[in-house]
């Protein structure tokens, strides 16, 4: 990954891209500074290189896609995250929204279930030398290991809110998560208030890619 190169155009491209981000609505500083600090391009086939500050989604293999900045810049706002809060991220895909997450201070614990996903993340982790924890793994299962875990990130489609994840949540924790069993999802906040309560709190709707069961490829 030493080919990487980050450019006068590139930065001057990521500008404009953190701009339109708190034009729409971004208001947390570190979030935008993250995004500044991540170069989306690193992430990015080289055809997309033009197109890579754009607020666009592209596909990264294995049927999946990096989300639009917006919608990163959004689910992480939304996880209200403070330094050294353990982080559980379902669906590492590129690795960008990990690394977003990891600039930020967060202890981060991020399941791929596509097995080249995981593997170009892990040497994107390493050139970034973020020391989050990539597992190879079933997402609708969680991590036990590392439970119980301050927030959790889901960055694809869930048809319901997984229980299993819901358990591994911290009292007074926060699950960010698209729902939904169409093209589009509702973006919920989920606050655990007890082990036998929560509050659901919706903002708006969005598209991800279906979040799949069982471990292939």
């Amino acid at each position: 990954m030493e080919h990487l190169k980050d450019t006068f155009k590139h930065k001057g491209r990521r500008r404009q891209l953190i701009a339109e981000l708190a034009g729409m609505g971004i208001q947390d500083e570190r979030i935008l500074e993250a995004f500044n600090a991540i170069p989306r391009h690193f992430f990015l086939d080289l055809a997309f290189d033009e197109q890579a500050y754009t607020n666009m989604a592209f596909q990264i293999g294995s049927g999946q896609t990096i989300s639009h900045p917006f919608t990163v810049a959004f689910q992480t706002e939304l996880l209200e995250l403070q330094k050294g809060m353990k982080v559980l991220e379902i669906g590492t895909g590129s690795g960008f929204q990990t690394c977003i997450l990891c600039q930020l201070g967060a202890r981060v614990y991020s399941i791929e279930r596509h097995q080249p996903l995981h593997r170009s993340a892990r040497r994107i982790l390493d050139f970034f030398k973020f020391n989050a924890s990539l597992f190879f793994g079933d997402g609708y299962k969680g991590n036990k290991a590392y439970a119980p875990y301050d927030r959790i990130l889901v960055t694809c489609g869930a048809p319901d809110i997984p229980q299993e994840l819901l358990a591994q949540l911290k009292v007074g924790g926060l699950m960010i998560i698209p729902v939904g069993e169409g093209a589009e999802q509702k973006m919920l906040k989920i606050q655990k208030i007890t082990e036998a309560d929560i509050q659901i709190t919706e903002f708006g709707t969005f598209k991800f890619v279906p979040m799949l069961e069982r471990t292939v490829k």
